[in-house]
């Protein structure tokens, strides 16, 4: 039976941002919160998911059989404190958005992703990290409470203090425990929108490890790129970046006074049918070797702006389609401390059978998160871009789920488009807590996406 919505439907071709798995969907847009209460209230026999702006990579906000809420259209500030830094905004607002809110007003979002072009609700759906999670967490370490439109409990304002499981059912439950209205959090008091960035320079894979585990203390951010495509003894080489918020005193003692820290407009847009013959091995093993000799061994204190250090490819609009129409993967994981072969046997596996890795970047992560299904526990992170149409990706990765669960580890769902529901079990031990308390709150299993189904993520029965 289908979802019954007082709003107009408009059927919409979706895809993940790898744009591996393009589906037809059915797609209601509402601009109030009582349209989206009725839309969320109306999927109670049929499949409904959110979907803010597309940027997770695979299959997590779309479904092919049920019915997708877009929520870009309900993103207003309700309200912002600027002296106590807190915020309460519509879900579907963005980080880039609010950075331009925040910013100016000594503020700034706790945790930023990879991209400003992610809504708030799908930052906690997927329980983002950044560059600083060995200092700050998750953004559910900064949220304070939200408003949450279930299927079966009805519209829920959920504290972080007094509704612990919802709220740990919620954050980085990939939006399958209900549709979130609206989110308040605290902010991050910057004294600038200037970064204090300091690079260097690594041989291997040894080096890297060792200079981002180094001097942990002294940097809120940091994270390394890796030259993925570089054997023998350049094996996991490439740059350390780490940085802190400038102040008046570190401006004025840096080798420049000021440096851009507005918002950057995107520079280039990549067409569409973009040929992906041109991104290939041997173009970007060259421009790693460029890369890589022009980074400075020891580069210290050079002034960016808030957006090119956290946000370097928002400046290249579709960079996804650089991949061509076979798309790209990214393959996210974290390894415990200890484990640290993981990583050099995963580059190498991939080296050998001669699947290229385009980015690679690794970042070091404190303890884990509130979230019964969030990604980072304490360890490694290696997030790696693949073209998806590369013969024998897919055996190769399922290859490496297996020797990643064996060592403690997990893949992270918001980037991914081909776990199998048997490696989810294995990576996530908080996997049928949360299955409990998502019962509890859609009983007829209405909270569906095509990840979910794929992972068999609200219907275990599904896998078996």
């Amino acid at each position: 039976m289908p979802v019954t919505s007082a709003l107009p439907e408009a059927q919409r071709a979706l895809s993940g941002w790898g744009r591996t798995a393009v589906e037809l969907n059915r797609v209601v847009r509402p601009r109030t919160a009582g349209e989206l209460s009725g839309a969320v209230s109306g999927g109670a026999s049929d499949a409904i998911i959110a979907r803010g702006c597309g940027r997770s990579y695979g299959d997590a906000a779309q479904s092919r059989d049920g019915l997708v809420i877009d929520m870009t259209a309900l993103r207003d500030v309700i309200a912002f404190d600027s002296t106590s830094g807190e915020l309460h905004v519509q879900a579907g607002a963005t980080v880039r958005e609010l950075l331009a809110l925040t910013l100016p007003r000594g503020w700034m979002l706790p945790v930023v992703p990879g991209t400003q072009e992610v809504t708030l609700g799908g930052a906690v759906a997927s329980d983002i990290h950044g560059k600083n999670h060995e200092h700050d967490g998750t953004i559910a370490r900064h949220i304070l409470s939200f408003t949450l439109h279930t299927p079966g409990a009805g519209t829920l304002e959920v504290d972080r203090d007094h509704d612990r499981e919802i709220f740990s059912a919620t954050v980085g439950g990939m939006g399958l425990t209900g549709v979130l209205e609206n989110v308040s959090l605290q902010l991050l008091s910057v004294s600038s929108p200037t970064m204090l960035v300091d690079n260097d320079r690594t041989s291997d894979l040894e080096q890297t490890l060792a200079v981002l585990d180094g001097g942990r203390e002294r940097y809120r951010y940091s994270v390394a790129w890796i030259d993925a495509l570089a054997g023998g003894r350049g094996h996991g080489r490439g740059v350390v970046i780490r940085a802190n918020h400038a102040s008046a005193d570190s401006l004025a003692a840096s080798d420049e006074r000021s440096a851009p820290s507005g918002a950057r407009a995107t520079r280039v847009t990549v067409p569409e049918r973009f040929p992906a013959a041109l991104l290939r091995s041997a173009t970007v093993r060259a421009f790693n070797e460029l890369h890589w000799r022009l980074a400075p061994k020891h580069g210290r204190g050079k002034p960016t702006g808030v957006e090119p250090y956290f946000f370097p490819l928002d400046v290249v609009g579709e960079w996804n389609r650089l991949y061509g129409d076979g798309g790209l993967l990214q393959y996210q994981i974290v390894v415990p401390p200890g484990q640290e072969q993981v990583l050099s046997t995963v580059l190498e596996r991939l080296r050998q059978r001669h699947v290229p890795v385009y980015l690679a970047v690794l970042k070091r992560f404190g303890p884990g998160s509130e979230g019964m299904l969030s990604f980072p526990i304490d360890g490694w992170t290696l997030a790696l871009d693949l073209p998806a149409a590369t013969p024998a990706v897919g055996e190769t990765l399922d290859e490496l789920d297996e020797l990643v669960a064996g060592a403690g580890g997990r893949v992270y769902l918001a980037k991914d488009a081909r776990l199998s529901a048997g490696h989810l079990a294995m990576m996530y031990p908080e996997l049928e807590r949360w299955r409990a308390v998502r019962a509890r709150l859609d009983p007829a299993g209405a909270m569906r996406s095509d990840l979910a189904d794929r992972l068999a993520l609200t219907n275990p029965r599904a896998s078996a």
